[in-house]
């Protein structure tokens, strides 16, 4: 394929799609020019550098995202829809989690949802400020509840990539972790449990717990005046 027949937004999609297969140390120029039949020359043509195209991947998929009607439902049921909308495109794109840590990411996809944010918590009654805060700060616990499933997707990459047996090493380590775990009176109490191998992983409405919990703050603050409201 010559330099000609791509276009950049081709390439940013391969990109992706490399991304989520092989994460941020897959990626180079040869093996994306290779997904897309040509010559690592020719994506260079497009796009300059490796930054610029995880910076352009990652701008791509916020569009994934699908924003809350704010004229149609209520402040807790659109911050409840984009925070879990977030979760989800951060743990189907793994890799952005890790990205976010490593590269300076920014560009229209993602300043659409920063500036919903400031939009969700300005209708709940924040002033400005306090908006600001309210939406860093759930921004900061989705990408912390994601950061755990990204963290395993990329153990299991890096161990198999090893010829490694990923899952008894896991397995290994946690029959290790557990040990460890006996020694404390909590922990051993649940261990104990019959429930014990569904507590070795996070429960499932862990995400939806620790969300609602961040609103109930919010809510319990406007209520009692705690926050400065607009005038």
């Amino acid at each position: 394929m010559s330099r000609d027949t791509l276009t950049a937004d081709r390439i940013v999609r391969a990109a992706i799609e490399l991304l989520d297969d092989e994460g941020l140390d897959g990626l180079n120029m040869r093996s994306l020019a290779k997904r897309l039949g040509s010559a690592a020359t020719a994506v260079y043509w497009h796009i300059k550098t490796k930054d610029d195209l995880v910076r352009l991947a990652s701008d791509a998929i916020w569009h994934e995202v699908e924003p809350p009607d704010l004229d149609a439902t209520d402040w807790r049921t659109a911050a409840t829809t984009h925070a879990t909308g977030m979760h989800t495109m951060l743990t189907r794109h793994p890799w952005l989690v890790q990205a976010f840590g490593s590269h300076l990411l920014h560009g229209p996809g993602q300043a659409l949802h920063n500036d919903l944010s400031l939009a969700i918590y300005e209708k709940a009654g924040f002033a400005a400020a306090d908006a600001d805060q309210a939406a860093a700060t759930v921004l900061t616990f989705v990408l912390g509840s994601a950061l755990g499933p990204a963290a395993q997707v990329s153990l299991n990459r890096r161990l198999s990539k090893n010829g490694a047996d990923a899952e008894q090493l896991m397995a290994d380590a946690m029959t290790r972790a557990t040990e460890t775990a006996m020694q404390f009176p909590r922990l051993r109490e649940r261990l104990g449990t019959t429930a014990a191998t569904e507590y070795t992983a996070a429960p499932d409405n862990t995400f939806a717990f620790g969300l609602q919990s961040l609103l109930d703050g919010f809510e319990a603050r406007l209520t009692a005046g705690g926050a400065n409201r607009p005038e």
